[in-house]
């Protein structure tokens, strides 16, 4: 029975890990664990069933292994509650529906026994706010959840030059917290957010300062409120809705879990970290992996390749460039070329460069060998065919790492002609 329902739930988990193929077992014999390999015994019912997930290519994170933990928790616990035969479907569709809530719910609460009901609370008011329009434009609005005390948190904001606009009383998050429209209107999720404690109630409203610079990418990644996070008490976390209607969670450890297309995903940059280590130095590849998910949440397509080999065998490979011989875009790209992704971003025209057509190509050292780039596919062996970003991805992939961004948002990573790890 457990592992029947289960099954429900499979491709959410899949999905969640990347792509990851995952199943219950019988028994209580926790399966040889290897780079590729993450097991886990579950008690359900006084049984034992071990929970396994393998991916290859890319070993799973302590962010990605402690998230399957949580859930398989609540999966035993909920399967404990719907005991009564006859409702095994009444389950399935509960446990669909909720459990991936409800395990972002008891991630966030950490080590902590109380907070779960609270977060939970804030994350279905949040998925309600997702769908909300006003005048034509999608609902935008952040919190950020401390779990320090007011002096230490005033403390730092005065640290970081923002201001923090006391609320007094303080206001419960509860189901009718936006029923009227000026405070998800008012505070955007961008400048202005809304500081709660644990208990989900309001203290005040920060609004980050306007002398702090940041770029693009940036902005777009939320970094400024990543380093108030960090430092706003272990456990304490921000979200979001942004723009695209998606639900942003940002946690203390850099990581962020998204609820997307109705279902949740994590973005872990250990996870490119892993995949882009010994291909490009350190530096760059924390550069490059949030300038990707910049692309993602904006929606702008790319192919990115980490080139391993000489800059005379590129020339074979290529087939053309987007602007072939113009003259102003010889020029503009000339301009660029054999810059580093830092120096990129600092000038302003990384995140432009990726979202132009054709592929971008840097070399082992984070420098850029070419942008739009026509990857002549007839020089690779067997590709995974698709559409066009596709089968070049597939078709670079066996000169080096490759970085796919479709205009839909998912992110692929592609490794010697296959496919190794997708988000979104």
């Amino acid at each position: 029975m457990p592992i029947a329902v289960f099954d429900a739930i499979r491709g959410n988990i899949s999905s969640f890990l990347g792509g990851a193929a995952v199943e219950l077992l019988p028994g209580d014999t926790e399966m040889m664990a290897d780079d590729s390999t993450f097991s886990e015994i579950v008690s359900i019912e006084e049984r034992s069933y071990c929970f396994v997930a393998r991916r290859e290519a890319l070993s799973f994170t302590r962010g990605e292994t402690h998230f399957c933990r949580e859930l398989l928790t609540a999966f035993s616990g909920m399967f404990s509650g719907f005991r009564q035969e006859g409702y095994t479907a009444h389950f399935r569709t509960a446990l669909l529906a909720s459990i991936m809530d409800i395990t972002v719910a008891r991630s966030l609460r950490g080590d902590h026994r109380k907070g779960f009901w609270p977060i939970q609370q804030l994350i279905q008011l949040l998925k309600n706010l997702s769908y909300q329009r006003y005048e034509g434009k999608p609902a935008t609005t952040g919190f950020i959840i401390h779990r320090t005390t007011a002096p230490l948190l005033q403390k730092l904001v005065r640290e970081r030059h923002h201001t923090l606009i006391p609320l007094q009383p303080h206001e419960d998050i509860s189901a009718e917290f936006f029923s009227n429209p000026l405070p998800y209107r008012f505070v955007d999720g961008t400048n202005l957010f809304f500081v709660a404690n644990i208990q989900m109630q309001v203290t005040g409203v920060l609004h980050t300062s306007p002398d702090v610079k940041h770029s693009d990418i940036e902005r777009l990644t939320q970094r400024e409120i990543f380093s108030l996070v960090r430092r706003a008490g272990q456990g304490a976390f921000a979200v979001t809705v942004n723009e695209a209607s998606e639900i942003e969670v940002l946690m203390s450890t850099a990581t962020l879990l998204v609820r997307r297309k109705g279902a949740w995903v994590i973005f872990d940059p250990d996870i490119f970290r892993s995949f882009l280590a010994g291909s490009i130095d350190a530096e760059s590849i924390d550069e490059l992996l949030w300038t990707v998910y910049a692309l993602s949440k904006e929606r702008h397509g790319t192919v990115i390749l980490i080139y391993n080999q000489g800059a005379r065998k590129l020339a074979l490979l290529k087939k053309g460039s987007v602007g072939g011989d113009d003259p102003i875009s010889r020029h503009l790209t000339d301009h660029v070329n054999k810059r580093t992704i830092g120096d990129l971003k600092k000038a302003g025209v990384l995140l432009r460069i990726l979202s132009a057509d054709g592929m971008t190509v840097f070399n082992k050292t984070g420098r850029l060998m070419e942008a739009g780039f026509i990857f002549d596919t007839s020089y690779a062996r067997e590709v995974v065919t698709g559409g066009g970003r596709t089968t070049a991805a597939s078709a670079a992939s066996y000169f080096g790492k490759v970085i796919k961004v479709s205009q839909d948002g998912p992110i692929e990573l592609y490794e010697d002609g296959r496919l190794v790890y997708r988000f979104g």
